[in-house]
């Protein structure tokens, strides 16, 4: 026998567990910015007459299936779906089909119906700003998990929903939140797929015109062109774009309801002042639209996928899902895509100027001498924040270089609070801007820090 000792299995190394691919994680100096977009939306929206609705992150899987189109590319790939077996068991029935939600119109809508909201005769206004999950490829400004912000005007037919001006209304507000928000050069781009009945006699064109050529066309529009040949009109693929550009468009399909409609919805944007450009290529991804369609895009920060938001017009949506009809118009804002634009035009502005972009600092860092100073401490900023400061407490236990140090790093003046400042209610106050450093009384401490 071996008087060697044996040696105990090596124990595995854990791996590192990272977000899952396609997800994110938004850190503390990333969300300011995303609080800044979503605070000024709700504000716009808020003037306008939204309120907002806040829907599930998982739906029935036909929702999706009956309102997006079992023919999308949303649908037929990158919907994130499982069976609820735990439901099925409990009560001994038929497994059901959930989804994370693509997107958030058919939840709205089916919301619009099941909370019977068509029966006040008021047109709905709803907004919403919230995750999405598609299973499409990962990359710049395209997640697995995104966020969209959004609005949806539905109603019954005798509340104006129909109506030209609010399609006219939805687009002057979504100029209106990008001004504000500061994005540039931003281009509406305008279009029209009719009525319901228009369509079918385009698609039936389009099959007609694709017959001879959709041979020589990539696996997908082969595809399309038999089951959906509107959609060969979203086609990226840059080998089809010849023939595609040669494929009837739809304007001349367009019945003289919907002409007279489109026309009611360009006098209005023109009465505004709303600039928009003619795109007679643009249809949209999703089965439910009718009518206006349109496409924000923009010229920084997105390369060549540069839409940045899109909507349109689904007069019949409702009805597909089995509710009465109310047409509707909305859209949605990719804000992942949002926020990239406004981070590139920040450093487009930066590098113009020569500057660096600025970080919002604390009003004051309160460094307590010793650890008997830290109840004190956390007194006087419960006092101070209670005012509307901005403030930061370090601790007793820190040498006084390091709190200034600190300080310096991350806020505009630093108070250092001793037992004698703890006795006489004035502060030692250095402001890192100017250098100066004065004894300030409590009572004028608010006001000198507010300055």
């Amino acid at each position: 026998m071996s008087d060697t000792p044996k040696q105990a299995p090596k124990t595995p190394a854990r791996s590192t567990l990272k977000a899952v691919r396609g997800t994110r994680d938004l850190l503390p100096d990333q969300t300011p910015l995303w609080n800044h977009v979503e605070s000024t939306a709700r504000a716009v929206f808020a003037r306008y007459g939204f309120g907002e609705i806040r829907t599930p992150i998982f739906e029935a899987t036909d929702l999706f299936a009956r309102g997006v189109g079992e023919e999308t590319d949303i649908v037929s790939k990158e919907m994130f779906t499982w069976e609820d077996r735990a439901r099925a068991r409990a009560a001994s029935e038929k497994a059901q089909s959930l989804t994370l939600r693509p997107e958030s119109t058919a939840g709205t809508v089916r919301a619009y119906i099941e909370h019977k909201l068509g029966e006040t005769g008021q047109l709905q206004k709803l907004y919403y700003i919230g995750p999405q999950f598609r299973r499409e490829r990962p990359q710049r400004g395209r997640y697995r998990q995104f966020w969209q912000i959004g609005a949806e005007v539905i109603g019954p037919q005798s509340s104006g929903s129909e109506s030209p001006l609010r399609d006219a209304e939805i687009l002057e507000m979504l100029a209106t939140l990008l001004d504000e928000l500061g994005i540039r050069d931003w281009r509406l781009e305008l279009n029209s797929v009719g009525s319901s009945e228009d369509r079918i006699r385009y698609n039936a064109a389009l099959r007609e015109a694709l017959q001879p050529v959709k041979h020589l066309m990539c696996e997908d529009n082969q595809r399309r062109a038999e089951t959906n040949p509107l959609r060969v009109l979203d086609s990226k693929d840059e080998a089809d774009q010849e023939i595609i550009n040669n494929l009837p468009k739809i304007a001349d399909y367009l019945s003289d309801d919907s002409r007279t409609h489109f026309e009611a919805v360009k006098d209005a944007l023109d009465a505004c002042g709303v600039p928009y450009h003619l795109n007679p290529r643009l249809v949209r991804g999703l089965d439910y639209y009718t009518r206006t369609t349109f496409e924000f895009t923009v010229t920084t920060g997105l390369g060549t996928q540069n839409a940045l938001l899109g909507g349109g017009r689904y007069d019949g949506l409702s009805e597909m899902l089995g509710g009465p009809r109310a047409p509707g118009i909305g859209f949605a804002i990719g804000e992942d895509r949002l926020i990239l634009t406004l981070q590139a035009q920040a450093e487009a502005d930066a590098a113009a100027s020569g500057t660096t972009p600025t970080t919002t600092k604390f009003d004051a860092y309160i460094a307590p001498i010793g650890t008997a100073q830290n109840p004190a401490a956390l007194a006087l900023a419960r006092e101070l924040r209670a005012a509307g400061l901005k403030i930061e407490v370090g601790d007793g236990t820190f040498k006084l270089r390091k709190s200034f140090d600190t300080a310096d790093t991350l806020a505009r003046h630093i108070i250092l609070l001793g037992e004698d400042e703890a006795a006489t209610k004035t502060y030692t106050v250095k402001t890192f801007a100017t250098g100066e450093q004065t004894k300030v009384p409590r009572i004028e401490l608010t006001e000198k820090l507010r300055n």
